[in-house]
């Protein structure tokens, strides 16, 4: 498969908190092959079908990294955007958590 990159990977989760990017088209079909049988519904089989498609162009490179995002949204491995360290704010101590 000739290898077709997306204008920036589609990051997921994998494993026990683990980071996998899929950056190309060769990756997205590498990883839609592997995925559980049993987890298998309508938005993965149009990340595959997109995939297909997209290798000879019917449809976009971009389309087909969409479906993968929507794909891996439904799935609930969409890897956050904020790492979860981001996230934390640090807390005013000695007021009691309130700034005066």
């Amino acid at each position: 498969m000739h290898d077709k990159l997306f204008h920036s990977p589609v990051a997921l989760t994998v494993g026990l908190g683990f980071k996998r990017e899929i950056a190309s088209l060769a990756e997205m079909h590498d990883f839609l092959t592997n995925w559980t049988t049993s987890r298998r519904g309508p938005l993965f089989r149009n990340a595959v079908k997109a995939c297909d498609l997209a290798v000879p162009g019917y449809v976009t490179i971009e389309q087909a990294r969409r479906a993968l995002v929507e794909f891996a949204q439904a799935a609930g491995i969409l890897w956050p955007d904020l790492e979860p360290a981001a996230g934390v704010h640090a807390v005013a101590r000695g007021s009691g958590g309130y700034a005066a």
